[in-house]
């Protein structure tokens, strides 16, 4: 897409002008709304080339090309394309494996992509269609949190074929696994308990200050050479 004629590439005798902010000024010569965009120090552009007169308007033509280059990024950026992934299995299938093909859809299905469910049919098995409806109808209400069925079970031949699109497009659901990446990552960081050293008791630097009294003294005793004696009581002699 070409860039719209600005300024002096204008080359009408007028134009129907509108303000910087989205105000309707009118139908004015193209040399006063020239003028009025040099003193706003402001770019004119025409906006509406087919109108008649042409619509044009005040406005930055360096950010409003920057602001549309960063729009265009953003849509191709969330544009993605729906893939169809295809499972297939057999009409007589176990549990174990149907639990499997299940799975699988959901995983399909959470990431945005289409799932396409295939049971394949054997010999007389195609004279009971009924039961392959069954089953696809089955796979249908186990993948309803995931999915919605896009085309009902038809015969295809010697299959039977159901296509189940996603609730949340690919944009939506990268959206949400990266949500709940970060809500994982926030979880898992536990918090440091701290010691109040306000309130946390003095450390003792020796043995001997957690002693009582008396077993202080007699050390000291034992330290100058005489032990200390007991004292007798001085009334019973």
């Amino acid at each position: 897409m070409s860039d719209p004629r600005i300024n002096d590439r204008i080359r009408v005798p007028e134009v129907r002008l509108v303000g910087p902010s989205g105000e309707q000024v009118g139908i004015v010569r193209v040399e006063d709304a020239l003028r009025l965009a040099r003193e706003s120090d402001l770019d004119l552009v025409e906006v509406a080339p087919s109108a008649k007169p042409p619509v044009c308007k005040l406005m930055d033509f360096g950010k409003y090309k920057y602001e549309a280059a960063v729009k265009a990024r953003e849509s191709r950026r969330n544009q993605t394309n729906t893939v169809l992934k295809e499972i297939r299995f057999r009409l007589k299938i176990d549990d174990h494996d149907y639990e499997t093909k299940v799975g699988h859809a959901k995983r399909f299905l959470s990431a945005g992509d289409k799932v396409k469910a295939m049971i394949q049919f054997r010999g007389r098995e195609q004279q009971r269609p009924e039961m392959g409806v069954r089953l696809l109808e089955r796979m249908a209400d186990d993948l309803a949190e995931v999915g919605t069925v896009e085309s009902n079970p038809r015969q295809d031949g010697r299959n039977m074929v159901m296509v189940l699109g996603p609730l949340r497009n690919k944009a939506e659901s990268r959206a949400q696994a990266r949500r709940e990446q970060k809500n994982q990552q926030g979880g898992g960081r536990k918090s440091r308990e701290r010691v109040d050293t306000k309130t946390a008791e003095p450390v003792t630097n020796s043995m001997a200050d957690a002693m009582p009294s008396e077993l202080k003294e007699q050390a000291k005793g034992q330290e100058s050479g005489t032990s200390a004696e007991p004292k007798t009581d001085s009334s019973n002699e």
